[in-house]
């Protein structure tokens, strides 16, 4: 009986252990699944929630000062997932093509790395989401096209003075395998920028 009683105290003992250990075991799957074997559907999918998430704390914004009649516009932040979604592949292969292209990890490649972004990456995606935006609204191409020319200058600005030290961090310190996840997070933030300059000109009804 003796005996049997301690064996029994063993496994309650180790149980907690096993189980934290199981619990890690899960996370480990978790991060393999989605950074490594999945990164291209987790860099997509995530690129679109955040910026879905990042028109919805602009759309809280408007709801409390009065500028939206009701709290969320669902048609409007499925468009922003839609659009985030879509740009998901294009920060994939840029960023990988980046790390290819120029691999080192000091000062001066980084500062490149953040002049190629603010000279080609910005503009392009700026562009790509103000098209995308209105393809969805059903906007014809002369009207986002004209919305481009009336508000490019200020989101790049924005841009400008938003993403260089955030990319600093993002290219000097970060493994390329988390680096469009990173960069979401941040976009979420400049998306409520994003989002005031997409539709702060726009009827509500």
């Amino acid at each position: 009986m003796f005996a049997i009683r301690c064996f029994r105290t063993g496994i309650k003992q180790n149980s907690p252990f096993k189980f934290q250990m199981r619990k890690e075991s899960m996370f480990h799957r978790g991060v393999t699944f989605f950074f490594k074997k999945n990164l291209f559907l987790t860099n997509s999918l995530t690129s679109g929630v955040c910026m879905a998430l990042g028109d919805l704390v602009q759309q809280e914004f408007e709801f409390q000062t009065k500028v939206l009649p009701q709290r969320y516009d669902w048609a409007r932040a499925a468009r922003m997932f839609t659009v985030g979604t879509a740009m998901g592949p294009l920060h994939h292969f840029y960023y990988d093509y980046l790390d290819r292209w120029l691999p080192k990890v000091n000062i001066k490649t980084v500062f490149l790395k953040i002049g190629c972004d603010q000279a080609f990456a910005s503009p392009v995606t700026l562009i790509t989401f103000f098209y995308g935006m209105g393809f969805l609204e059903q906007k014809s191409l002369g009207e986002s096209t004209a919305e481009i020319k009336k508000k490019l200058l200020y989101a790049y600005m924005g841009d400008c003075m938003y993403w260089p030290p955030v990319q600093f961090i993002n290219f000097y310190f970060l493994p390329t395998h988390y680096r469009v996840v990173y960069i979401n997070v941040a976009t979420m933030i400049f998306n409520i920028f994003l989002s005031f300059m997409k539709h702060y000109d726009q009827k509500t009804h």
